[in-house]
Formats: structure tokens, C-alpha cells, sequence
């Protein structure tokens, strides 16, 4: 059986949907949430072009430093950076926690979130997904 470890696209999407159920969150807070909502706008513009461009996961953290290097004029570098290892770090631990990708599949559940969607149960594991049942790799499913 050939299996690939969990790609950053399934995960990226993921996050894209509890981001946007965070949104809600930050619109009620009484305090000025301009910065939370600059940095969020580069997370999700990171997270919607991890999607579109689907890296390999041996690749990802230097497709990340690329985004960085090469990102818009009008974005702070720091910014861009923090952004980008947040998303890094949750991969990753997408990659290492049952619990957080079940969590996910499951649409991020919260008190502003809805069902999952089918982007979200993509990251459900099958039979076939496995790696030696250590349960740290995952196929993406279709």
C-alpha cells in the first residue's frame, strides 16, 4: 500500500473554514481588532494559495519562505512571516495530533460554526490512510 503523508492542501482548507468561523469571534470583541484583522487577512491569503497550488509536504516549509520572500509590496515582512510559520506549526501539528484532525474533519466545531464541509471530511481517515496504524499519515481523500 502506498500512502503519502497528509498533504498541505487538505489541511490548509481546513483551516481556511475555522478561520472563517473565527471572523465572527473577532467581530464582537469590544476592543479595536484592526491588527487581528491584518494579520488573519495574510493567514487566510497564505492558506488560499497553499489550496490553490497544492505543495508536496516535503516541500512545504520552503514553499512558505518563498511566499514570503516574494509577497506583496504592501505586506510587512515580519507579518507575512508570523503568519507563515503559524500555518507551518499547524500543519505540522495537524500531521502529529488524531485529535486536531479529527477536530477539523469534524469542521472545527464552535459555537459560529456550522457542519462540515466537504473540504473539512476530506481529512477523515479511511482504511487505506493508515502508515503502520501510527496514525500520523494520511492520504488525501477525493
Amino acid at each position: 500500500m502506498t500512502v503519502t503523508r497528509l498533504r498541505p492542501a487538505v489541511v490548509c482548507a481546513a483551516l481556511l473554514e475555522a478561520l472563517d468561523a473565527s471572523e465572527g469571534r473577532r467581530r464582537r470583541r469590544k476592543r479595536d481588532t484592526t491588527p487581528d484583522a491584518i494579520g488573519m487577512a495574510l493567514k487566510r491569503q497564505l492558506l488560499a494559495q497553499s489550496v490553490e497550488a497544492d505543495p508536496d509536504p516535503e516541500a512545504f516549509e520552503a514553499w512558505l519562505l518563498e511566499r514570503c520572500l516574494t509577497g506583496p509590496a504592501d505586506a510587512s515582512m515580519g507579518a507575512l512571516r508570523a503568519m507563515a510559520r503559524e500555518v507551518l506549526a499547524e500543519w505540522q501539528f495537524a500531521a502529529a495530533s488524531t485529535d486536531f484532525r479529527e477536530w477539523l474533519a469534524a469542521g472545527a466545531p464552535s459555537e459560529d460554526r456550522g457542519p462540515a464541509s466537504p473540504a473539512t471530511r476530506a481529512l477523515r481517515p479511511s482504511s487505506q490512510d493508515l502508515d503502520g496504524g501510527n496514525g500520523h499519515r494520511w492520504n488525501r481523500s477525493s
